[in-house]
Formats: structure tokens, C-alpha cells, sequence
């Protein structure tokens, strides 16, 4: 998972996850959390919350 910042037409890397499983959605909740659904059989979905 890559988290960008974008300005005009530029997007530049601040900082990479390496989440170990492909992941197939992402989506950020209404309260900040980012919810991550992996692929394959064993698939889980993730809620990520700021610490």
C-alpha cells in the first residue's frame, strides 16, 4: 500500500506498507479509518486506524 501527496499534477510517494498479501479494495470510513480487503481464498478485511 502506497500513501501519495498530490500537488497540481504531481503525486509523490510518503510512504510505503508492505501489506504481504495482494490487497483488492481499499476505502477510507467516514472517521479516518481505512478499511483494506485482500484477495485470494484466505482474504480478510483489515480496519486500519491512525495510533
Amino acid at each position: 500500500m502506497v500513501r501519495v501527496e498530490l500537488q497540481d499534477q504531481t503525486a509523490t510517494v510518503v510512504q510505503e506498507w508492505d501489506m504481504g498479501e495482494r490487497v483488492r479494495a481499499l476505502a477510507e470510513a467516514p472517521d479516518g479509518a481505512i478499511w483494506v480487503l485482500e484477495d485470494g481464498p484466505g482474504g480478510r478485511l483489515l480496519e486500519l486506524t491512525p495510533v
